[in-house]
């Protein structure tokens, strides 16, 4: 299964989030985004995901926003401690949406994800508490990312089990 990660500000591709999905044995998708330019960032994105049609888009922090900012069509989204209010003008995910977003993130309010979760009327069980930083680098957090991700297999949405 193909997946477009898109990594955060301060990091890049390769980093350890890819890598582990790449691990579960998923091709993943991982373009340099510019640090400075939201909008190059999400064109970038944009002509990934159009080139390789991945079935989940999994953004990072920044890359969260610049995820929510992509003409995904029927593909999932997974959101990690998305940076939406910092970073483009989207306020709202699609269904087939799934936040994980740990409560002591120090860079972004868990309270970001709780809003966008709420202006996006998304289930309750589609914002997953997870990690004990922004970071998400726990091996919990990873193993849930990579549950969520795999469980768009085949093109069913996801049901998480938390």
């Amino acid at each position: 299964m193909k997946v477009l990660f898109l990594h955060g500000k301060e990091s890049g591709p390769g980093g350890r989030k890819p890598t582990y999905l790449a691990a579960q044995g998923l091709t993943v998708i991982n373009p340099a985004l510019p640090a400075e330019d939201f909008d190059e960032a999400v064109r970038i994105a944009q002509a990934a995901f159009d080139q390789h049609s991945p079935a989940v888009v999994v953004g990072s922090s920044r890359g969260g926003a610049v995820a929510m900012a992509v003409n995904s069509g029927q593909a999932g989204l997974v959101l990690l401690c998305p940076a939406w209010k910092k970073n483009g003008t989207t306020k709202v995910v699609k269904s087939a949406s799934i936040i994980l977003h740990s409560v002591d993130d120090e860079i972004i309010p868990f309270s970001d994800s709780q809003e966008l979760a709420l202006n996006s009327k998304l289930a309750a069980d589609h914002l997953i508490v997870v990690g004990d930083d922004h970071f998400l680098k726990t091996s919990e957090a990873m193993s849930m990312m990579a549950q969520v991700v795999n469980s768009w297999r085949d093109g069913r949405e996801p049901k998480p089990r938390v």
